[in-house]
């Protein structure tokens, strides 16, 4: 797959690699991946695979944690490096570092995306890598912005990608955003999906009156106390 995309009037092919998150516990969803919630019978981490693909993404990296032997068998089927953290508890930074650790050098950018984001589709990460390739000059890091609220997925450059991975295990994307902020360019969008995701079993019901989507659990991990 390649991402073209128009700069200068040309036609100019940027090596786009994509991180996806989906280590986490799901502490608040009752210890279940949220990842393997369904919209229309589809997981979202299968959603958000098929929306990086289709956005031209070249590489795609999963990095899975708690619940990695039940979520392999939803991604096992996709063209994609799947790393695991061995301390997911450690932190979202363990998990972006390894993901980073595991893209090829040719990588240009890099798309980090959430696996927890219900309606992100290629579109959305068609206009992000579009705003990237637009963006002003000096800026590393391009996150969209909704109504003042940071958004997912965020793109960054090779080189903030190698400034990470090569500065304390502490870092990451965002404390290097703190260390840069002449850096980042805030891009201003109206595109909610950006900043919908499921963290609590209130969001389920909040985006279901909010939209008419039903994420629901597959069979295997609906009964489950939240007590």
């Amino acid at each position: 797959m390649g991402c073209l995309l128009k700069g200068g009037g040309l036609y100019s092919r940027l090596v786009v690699g994509g991180v996806l998150l989906a280590a986490g516990a799901g502490a608040r969803m009752g210890r279940r991946p949220k990842c393997l919630l369904e919209l229309g019978g589809v997981s979202l981490i299968r959603r958000q695979l098929i929306a990086l693909s289709g956005a031209g993404v070249d590489e795609l990296v999963v990095v899975l944690g708690h619940h990695a032997g039940r979520i392999e068998p939803a991604v096992r089927d996709f063209p994609v490096t799947l790393t695991y953290n061995a301390d997911p508890d450690a932190g979202q930074v363990s998990s972006l570092r390894l993901g980073l650790l595991a893209l090829s050098p040719k990588i240009e950018a890099v798309v980090v995306a959430l696996a927890d984001q219900p309606l992100i589709g290629s579109s959305d990460i068609s206009d992000l890598i579009g705003a990237y390739k637009k963006r002003p000059e000096g800026a590393q890091v391009v996150q969209p912005a909704v109504n003042g609220q940071p958004g997912n997925p965020l793109v960054f450059s090779r080189e903030v990608c190698d400034q990470i991975l090569a500065g304390d295990v502490r870092i990451g994307c965002k404390q290097w955003q703190a260390a840069h902020p002449e850096a980042i360019h805030r891009w201003v969008s109206a595109n909610r999906r950006y900043v919908t995701d499921v963290d609590v079993p209130e969001d389920i019901e909040a985006l279901a009156a909010r939209t008419g989507h039903r994420l629901r659990w597959p069979t295997d991990l609906q009964e489950v106390s939240l007590g």
